[in-house]
């Protein structure tokens, strides 16, 4: 792809969107267009048609997105689907009434159903029902890949529908009631450190696999489909390997210094029992993670202590 190519990265300060900007920047890209939530809300459709129409973008990378966790995901699920909808149909048809032909949508590995066998094959999208606690946003995750599939067949565009598995790394949000469970996990140990407790407790039995993708890789991921012009498509994002919440838990707290107990509080919920993706299909194109889960959580933990240091943190203030 032209390395002059004006990329309107939508979502840029967040953990995703910060990562698509760095490795931009990194390939030399020269014409990195992005808004902040005050120059641009992207739920107000009138004004993403304003800034399309005046804004001459060639491609868009669709990182914007209400996210959170479990607890994120039960307490607010009108949010949840309102928002993302709306976000997924400003974008995208003002995109198109623009004229940009390339573009990259974000969604999740949580748009699967919840009994998927494993590994969860792209295929394997709407075979079953979802997993309950965040059906709301996998819904609308779902709809933004429908919207690119179904612009692609109308209007030739080229859109393309990433699929991430569980994201962690630099830029991440720590806030315990929206973050996810590898973030959570590294504040909680964090502070449990700190204040010199002997228990860390988690949500559920610890039983739940989970597959972790550095961001950087999803960048790199995301630039990889830029550059061989891929045309359309959902692509699983992933890792091809998982490990239980346990052996996640257990990892954090070694890399962050705290041996006391870990203990699990299971009536909390655990969420879907797995979700590994099968990752071959961007295999067979040429592409494949490099960050290793333990070097990931190591260079997490360094930048949560670079933005926190030792302060401690009331719930929800990150």
């Amino acid at each position: 792809m032209d390395k002059s190519a004006r990329i309107f990265v939508a979502g840029h300060r967040g953990m995703v969107g910060s990562a698509l900007v760095r490795r931009l920047q990194e390939d030399g890209y020269t014409d990195i267009l992005t808004r902040t939530h005050a120059e641009l809300d992207l739920l107000d459709q009138a004004a993403v048609q304003r800034f399309f129409a005046t804004g001459r973008v060639d491609v868009v990378l669709l990182a914007a997105a209400r996210v959170g966790g479990i607890l994120a995901n039960a307490t607010q699920p009108a949010d949840f689907i309102y928002q993302n909808l709306a976000i997924e149909t400003n974008v995208i048809h003002a995109a198109y009434q623009a004229g940009v032909t390339r573009l990259v949508f974000f969604g999740s590995s949580c748009i699967y159903p919840k009994a998927c066998a494993q590994p969860i094959e792209e295929d394997y999208l709407l075979s079953s029902a979802l997993e309950s606690t965040n059906e709301p946003y996998a819904i609308a995750k779902i709809a933004g890949l429908k919207l690119c599939e179904a612009y692609n067949r109308q209007y030739g565009t080229k859109f393309v529908a990433l699929m991430p598995t569980n994201l962690y790394g630099p830029n991440d949000n720590y806030d315990l009631r929206n973050s996810h469970v590898l973030p959570a996990l590294i504040r909680k140990a964090h502070e449990a450190k700190l204040h010199g407790e002997h228990v860390l407790t988690v949500w559920g039995t610890g039983t739940p696999r989970r597959e972790f993708l550095h961001v950087d890789d999803l960048a790199a991921a995301t630039a990889f489909v830029l550059e061989r012009e891929v045309a359309d498509g959902l692509l699983n994002v992933g890792v091809g390997d998982d490990l239980s919440i346990r052996e996640v838990a257990e990892r954090v707290a070694a890399t962050v210094g705290f041996d006391g107990q870990i203990v699990f509080d299971t009536s909390k919920p655990d969420g879907t029992p797995r979700k590994l993706l099968d990752v071959s299909r961007l295999a067979r194109m040429g592409w494949r993670a490099r960050i290793g889960l333990q070097e990931g959580i190591e260079a997490t933990y360094r930048d949560f202590v670079a933005r926190f240091g030792a302060a401690t943190l009331s719930e929800g203030t990150v």
